[in-house]
């Protein structure tokens, strides 16, 4: 087991199954901008959604593990996958470390709703685990929310995809059939679909449809914790920003760099 020993000086650690949680780090940045972070892009191993639990569990431990040998004081599980698989057995383990994970957004979209259909996209494995149904279910009631599985929507995010007519193809499949003239809101629920935005938001066609995802609710609450175990770093000096993956390809950390800046 490894010994925390938290301190003001250590970088934030973050991780996710490949590119999508630099959507959060690019909050938490903008947030904390004093702060050192280090993040983990297990890319390698991505998908997570498609997983057992098990799998991911394992995967996530590990990629954690690895963090903490290297020293955090806190840790931001910014896979929606991994949150649902992973984050209470890690809290378990590790009671003292500040663990934040993410989900979709659904509550500040049913909170905000104006009696329009909430769709959520997401991965299979986020929709398949009971964590997201007793979520939809306790917001059923504020709104009509539609999930819609997205099997390989990330994995054009992971390979760089942002635009095209590729994706235009893949919302007219997975997307389409679940929109109608009631559509308030599209929850990116998944870490990675944040970079989709803007060929999302070409592809709607409707500046009444409003697209949210969990990365500012996310950076808030470690933010939060941070504070309350009074690790948040001291003076005003930029901290810096270290990204590695798991793939042995040059190319992925500077898609991850470039994707960071936005």
């Amino acid at each position: 087991m490894v010994n925390l020993k938290l301190s003001k000086d250590l970088p934030i650690g973050f991780m996710d199954s490949g590119l999508g949680g630099l959507s959060v780090l690019r909050q938490a940045v903008r947030l904390m901008p004093n702060e050192d972070f280090i993040y983990y892009g297990d890319s390698a191993n991505a998908p997570y959604g498609t997983k057992p639990a098990e799998v991911i569990r394992t995967l996530t431990f590990s990629v954690v593990e690895m963090l903490l040998e290297r020293g955090i004081k806190g840790l931001v599980v910014a896979c929606n996958t991994a949150t649902s698989a992973a984050v209470r057995p890690l809290r378990e383990k590790y009671p003292d470390l500040p663990i934040v994970g993410i989900e979709p957004a659904v509550k500040p979209a049913a909170i905000q709703n104006h009696g329009g259909r909430v769709i959520v996209m997401a991965t299979p494995m986020t929709i398949r685990q009971p964590k997201f149904h007793h979520l939809i279910d306790k917001y059923k009631n504020m709104a009509e929310i539609i999930p819609v599985e997205c099997k390989g929507l990330m994995e054009y995010v992971e390979h760089g995809e942002l635009y095209g007519a590729d994706l235009n193809e893949y919302f007219d499949e997975h997307l389409a059939p679940y929109l109608t003239e009631d559509t308030e809101t599209i929850v990116l629920g998944c870490t990675h679909y944040p970079f989709l935005i803007p060929q999302l938001k070409e592809y709607l066609n409707n500046d009444n449809i409003r697209l949210i995802d969990g990365s500012y609710g996310t950076s808030m609450e470690l933010m939060r914790q941070l504070k309350e175990k009074d690790l948040l770093k001291d003076g005003t000096e930029k901290g810096h920003v270290i990204i590695e993956n798991s793939l042995p390809d040059s190319k992925m950390v500077e898609l991850s760099y470039r994707l960071l800046r936005g």
